[in-house]
């Protein structure tokens, strides 16, 4: 995943992560000083869903301009019915009959 804080930053005219606090207080997103630093200065390990939907709604932006899907090293990107395909696998699942086991036999009539 590729982070894009500051590119979504950079389209609300916000170019240093001092800047970002007052705008992120006004949507109620309280993070610390080192918190802001650390979401700016590179690629967040983890991101608390709440918080990313704070920082959408005070950067006006979506999850899709924040996070970017990028190939993973040394991976090509497979279609998932290919992958599917390759793996012996039908792209649907198919369901499997009922043999009867395991079913609890009627009781006779009292």
């Amino acid at each position: 995943m590729k982070w894009n804080l500051r590119w979504a930053a950079a389209n609300r005219g916000i170019w240093r992560p001092s800047d970002l606090m007052p705008v992120f207080k006004e949507v109620g997103f309280t993070p610390s000083v080192s918190k802001v630093s650390a979401l700016w200065s590179g690629t967040p390990v983890t991101v608390r869903l709440d918080d990313l939907d704070l920082i959408c709604a005070a950067l006006q932006c979506t999850v899709a301009d924040l996070l970017v899907a990028e190939p993973v090293a040394g991976k090509t990107p497979v279609a998932q019915d290919e992958g599917l395909a390759a793996a012996g696998e039908s792209p649907r699942p198919v369901p499997r009959r009922s043999t009867g086991a395991g079913r609890p036999r009627s009781l006779p009539p009292n």
